[in-house]
């Protein structure tokens, strides 16, 4: 009985394909470069962080020497990992809180001041000049704006070195990266408020709704569960990503390693030393750390609008 059963739905899964099979022709090239350039890597890292592997010679099989390693020896590796965390937890929500409630406000703008607000969000996640305007805001002399600001009122009596000093460090990260990760989970927020269904409001508002909080939670969340579940991975990814920001504004290696992430330290051993066994270790702790908390948010996010 079972084998029937199995037959039947093997016969069926392939007539759904056949029937379907221009769909899977035109899907069909981004899934090769996709399983060429992203799924075969991961399991190539994966096998890697078991190996010595520095280009140059044969890898050589060590087990769990590089994970041994890595979480017991390595202090700058557990500094990385208390930074990312940090980054994570505050960039991460507090970004994506702010994406939806700005999506939220400008959808109620007029068409074409709601068009300028979007690009005015949007831009400065794809600028390449976007760190040039925070070296001078938070630049050690008294030209600096943040500088000039404070020392003008009296707040300070000298300049202070916001990008040198270990302990202003990552908080100037944290300020940058809140403004640079508002960009793509915005749109995708503006894109679901759009496609709500109005006559869902009107029959709401029937059935005993009564103001904007209760359409927000009962009509607005529960339908737009993609684009919410779409906002929360792209901001899981960037937040515990981040590196660039950090290399662009306070060096590579910052100061007491004030700004090291897990993808700096990765980008250190992976481009820098060539110790490729070791920094596909972390990029292995670094894919199931993204895992557990991507797999976290989708749990809680099937409970909005219950």
């Amino acid at each position: 009985m079972e084998t029937i059963k199995v037959r039947n739905k093997r016969q069926q899964l392939w007539f759904d394909i056949k029937q379907s099979k221009h769909l899977y022709v035109l899907m069909a090239p981004f899934a090769i470069l996709f399983f060429t350039f992203t799924i075969i890597p991961v399991f190539m890292s994966i096998g890697i962080s078991f190996t010595n592997y520095n280009m140059l010679q044969t890898p050589k099989f060590i087990g769990l020497t590089n994970y041994m390693k890595l979480l017991l020896e390595d202090d700058v590796f557990i500094i990385a990992i208390k930074n990312t965390l940090i980054l994570a937890v505050v960039t991460g929500p507090v970004s994506y809180l702010l994406a939806f409630v700005f999506a939220w406000l400008i959808n109620e703008l007029p068409k074409y001041l709601r068009a300028f607000m979007t690009l005015v969000f949007y831009a400065p996640s794809i600028s390449g000049n976007a760190y040039l305007m925070w070296l001078i805001i938070f630049s050690g002399d008294a030209h600096g704006y943040l500088n000039g600001f404070l020392l003008k009122y009296g707040f300070i009596s000298q300049p202070m070195q916001w990008l040198q000093n270990p302990d202003t460090i990552l908080p100037v990260v944290i300020i940058v990266q809140l403004w640079l990760g508002l960009g793509v989970s915005f749109l995708a927020f503006s894109a679901g408020l759009k496609n709500v269904d109005k006559t869902l409001y009107e029959a709401a508002a029937i059935d005993g709704v009564r103001n904007r909080w209760q359409e927000l939670w009962h009509i607005t969340l529960p339908s737009m569960k993609p684009q919410l579940l779409f906002g929360a991975v792209m901001q899981i990814t960037t937040s515990l990503s981040i590196a660039e920001v950090s290399m662009q504004l306070v060096g590579f290696p910052s100061i007491q390693y004030a700004g090291h992430t897990i993808v700096t330290h990765l980008i250190d051993y992976g481009t820098v030393r060539f110790d490729l066994g070791y920094a596909s270790a972390i990029a292995t702790i670094l894919f199931l750390l993204m895992i557990g908390t991507n797999l976290l948010v989708r749990k809680i996010l099937r409970r909005v609008g219950d």
